[in-house]
């Protein structure tokens, strides 16, 4: 399963019709809070996550997950700067990072 986390409908979108357009599932959640009170992954799950959502962010989600023992893969995705990234991620075990606006090659980026 694919989990997105993404506060813009437009990425989001995006996300899940180039995911589901690939035959692969798909849950899309706008909020982190929102995905912690709907779901619970595994390690088999692959997360999509926005480091800039509202409330609890990107990082914050996989801060906890890794707290919770819950391990999925993570992708992180952002529009802001290399420096902000890394400070957002900082201590933050393997994860990869995608560059926003999405783009052609996100899909294998994604499913690698």
């Amino acid at each position: 399963m694919y989990i997105i986390v993404e506060d813009d409908p437009s990425v989001a979108d995006a996300l899940q019709s180039l995911l589901s357009g690939a035959g692969l599932s798909v849950r899309v959640f706008s909020t982190a809070e929102e995905l912690i009170h709907s779901a619970s992954l595994t390690s088999e799950d692959t997360m999509i996550v926005d480091l800039g959502l509202p409330g609890m962010s990107g990082g914050e989600l996989v801060r906890h997950l890794e707290k919770a023992g819950a391990n999925p893969k993570v992708i992180a995705i952002s529009g802001k700067s290399s420096r902000t990234i890394a400070r957002e991620t900082e201590g933050l075990s393997d994860l990869k990072i995608l560059r926003k606006p999405p783009a052609a090659d996100w899909l294998e980026a994604i499913t690698a």
